[in-house]
């Protein structure tokens, strides 16, 4: 056992030996944010390269507005988010918040200002209070239970035997997706962003549990400038704005009934599910096959791991 601590530790030193790949620039300043207005400028960007992810995007989010990314899985629209979230560097162009290229601010600075709400929710193993505080460490007791009580999980929690002290890891109870996406919510509610960014895969869940998620998330969101990787485009008919992403670049661009009226690319995807919805309400067993057919690939969780 001391051997294979050993040999852990060393792998562990060598982690902090990597060196980062997204530095902040020397003499890096704080984002002073004031509205919220984000903007994309003729984007480039690729993981690898060779092979463009995103070819020349442009779109501007106003304070407040919500938009939403849609189109096949590797199209591009989680990768839109995690730029935002500056967790690589692009090859042109300028994303900028409030006028300031968020490049040349510090990574601390930009990310205090921005919430995500994953796909998939990392749990700790610990209670659920920490577990929520996670996304305000030093937020209070009281606080915990308020972003629980917005969540709508707070009571849930109480009907627990241990109530927030209750052990969510290995050996404590196993939340369904549903609570854990609303401790994701929660978390996001403690740490009151400016601006949110969601990957709505709430395509895992019953409808009657999405709905419910939505309209906690369309809470959060309020007034918020807030950017959404939509799977489902039923949850997207109301939002600003709806880009359509297609290998890299940005296809469609509209409303929901501008874009439906135009009949291109997003009405195709839009008969398509429903289409899918109407066939696959009687027989859950139909639904799972059919998702497999005729969903947007979008749909698939493999879009993380272009």
């Amino acid at each position: 056992m001391i051997q294979n601590s050993f040999i852990d530790m060393e792998s562990m030193f060598e982690l902090f030996e990597e060196e980062e790949e997204v530095k902040d620039v020397v003499n890096a300043g704080n984002l002073n944010f004031r509205q919220g207005k984000v903007e994309f400028e003729n984007v480039y960007f690729s993981y690898t390269s060779g092979k463009e992810i995103l070819n020349d995007v442009s779109f501007t989010v106003l304070p407040g507005q919500t938009v939403a990314l849609v189109g096949q899985s590797g199209s591009g629209k989680s990768t839109i988010i995690r730029l935002l979230f500056r967790f690589y560097n692009i090859q042109g162009g300028c994303i900028r918040i409030d006028g300031q290229d968020i490049s040349q601010v510090k990574q601390t600075s930009l990310r205090s200002h921005i919430g995500v709400v994953p796909q998939d929710t990392v749990l700790f193993n610990d209670n659920i209070r920490d577990n929520i505080r996670y996304g305000r460490i030093s937020a209070s007791d009281r606080e915990v239970e308020e972003a629980a009580v917005a969540a709508d999980i707070h009571d849930k929690i109480m009907a627990f035997p241990e109530g927030y002290d209750t052990q969510v890891g290995e050996r404590g109870l196993k939340l369904s997706g549903g609570e854990k996406q609303r401790v994701a919510i929660a978390r996001t509610i403690l740490k009151a962003p400016q601006i949110i960014l969601l990957d709505e895969a709430t395509s895992a869940l019953d409808t009657q549990t999405e709905r419910n998620i939505q309209a906690s998330l369309a809470k959060v969101c309020a007034n918020r400038t807030t950017i959404v990787v939509a799977h489902r485009l039923s949850t997207i008919i109301g939002v600003d704005q709806i880009l359509v992403v297609r290998e890299g670049r940005i296809a469609e661009r509209g409303r929901h009934e501008e874009l439906l009226a135009k009949g291109g690319l997003y009405a195709d995807m839009w008969m398509k599910q429903q289409s899918q919805d109407t066939d696959s309400s009687s027989d859950t067993e139909t639904k799972d096959r059919q998702s497999e057919k005729l969903q947007p690939p979008a749909m698939s969780s493999q879009q993380h791991h272009h």
